[in-house]
């Protein structure tokens, strides 16, 4: 089967399964597990959102066969996995379902509406661990040095500031409210995934430009108006996920930094390989960076290592 056919079965499919009506006992027990795992792993909209449309297009699946999510077993699952593969869906997105999955029946196990977890001896597709990607010392200087001398540009190198001094997911920095930050004591207190908080240090440069921000760009911004966030648009509107992803584009552009070389996250990912190439503890990366798990964090370490490959390659008379 060609490309083309793959991308165009996998259309008509998810198609198909829109065109579906899901029963009302599945469209309730899926309302009631999305509400469930917000309160108690705080997932961010995108993943609730992807969880329930995993759930009902395979309640949808069901419902043709005379089935419901309550009433799927193991044998169910693997056809629907299958059926799945040959439309042409990808490992990752498989491994995203298998994960809802898993979250769903374990709940209607706890609460005792079903005897047995389907999921179980179910294995997710095993995925490639990319590297994450980082940008160079000088061109994260360059990108910094980017934003023009406004109040809008002050507000850019602020905030492209912060996420490279502090390691922030994007979706921290733009969640940060005015009254989060500590210039005196030179701290943020950042709310992370599920709800957890920790503190940041801020580091002189990133102090100095977010306390300009503060003091002269933000009123200027707000034009005598308020707003909790502590970083705001020319319209007093707090910043977005979307908004800062086009102004970091922007900017990389203004300096020659690909498109494909930079992101929000890139910024992350640069901020927490240089720590480690200048000798930075893990343990302590790991908190800066809000990772529950220290293999989360270890990560890098290859990184490091692949950037000191690279250089003795590069440098070394036989490398």
């Amino acid at each position: 089967m060609s490309v083309s056919s793959v991308s165009k079965n996998r259309v008509n499919t998810a198609k198909r399964s829109r065109d579906r009506e899901i029963t009302g006992d599945d469209v309730a027990l899926i309302a009631q597990f999305i509400e469930r795992i917000w309160a108690e792993l705080g997932l961010a909209d995108h993943t609730l959102a992807s969880y329930r449309a995993d759930l009902s297009g395979f309640s949808c699946w069901l419902g043709e066969r005379g089935m419901s999510l309550a009433g799927a077993d193991r044998g169910a699952l693997q056809d629907y996995l299958a059926a799945r593969a040959q439309s042409g869906y990808k490992p990752r997105s498989t491994a995203r379902l298998i994960s809802a999955l898993r979250h769903f029946y374990r709940q209607l196990l706890r609460e005792g509406r079903i005897e047995a977890d389907p999921t179980l001896l179910v294995d997710a597709p095993k995925l490639p661990r990319g590297l994450p990607k980082a940008l160079g010392e000088a061109e994260i200087e360059a990108l910094l040095h980017a934003p023009p001398d406004t109040p809008l540009g002050q507000r850019d190198r602020a905030m492209l500031e912060l996420m490279y001094a502090c390691g922030l997911r994007v979706s921290e920095l733009v969640g940060i409210a005015a009254s989060q930050v500590n210039l005196r004591q030179g701290v943020l207190r950042i709310t992370g995934k599920g709800g957890k908080e920790r503190l940041v240090p801020l580091g002189e440069e990133a102090a100095h430009w977010l306390a300009l921000y503060i003091e002269q760009a933000r009123p200027a911004l707000l034009k005598g108006g308020h707003s909790p966030a502590l970083f705001v648009s020319a319209r007093r509107a707090p910043i977005t996920r979307q908004m800062f992803w086009t102004l970091v584009r922007k900017h990389a552009a203004a300096v020659g930094i690909a498109a494909g070389r930079v992101s929000p996250h890139v910024l992350r990912h640069s901020f927490a390989t240089h720590l480690l190439n200048h000798g930075a503890d893990l343990r302590a990366l790991q908190l800066m960076l809000g990772h529950s798990s220290l293999s989360t964090t270890q990560i890098y370490t290859l990184v490091a290592k692949e950037g000191l490959k690279r250089l003795h390659a590069r440098h070394h008379p036989r490398g």
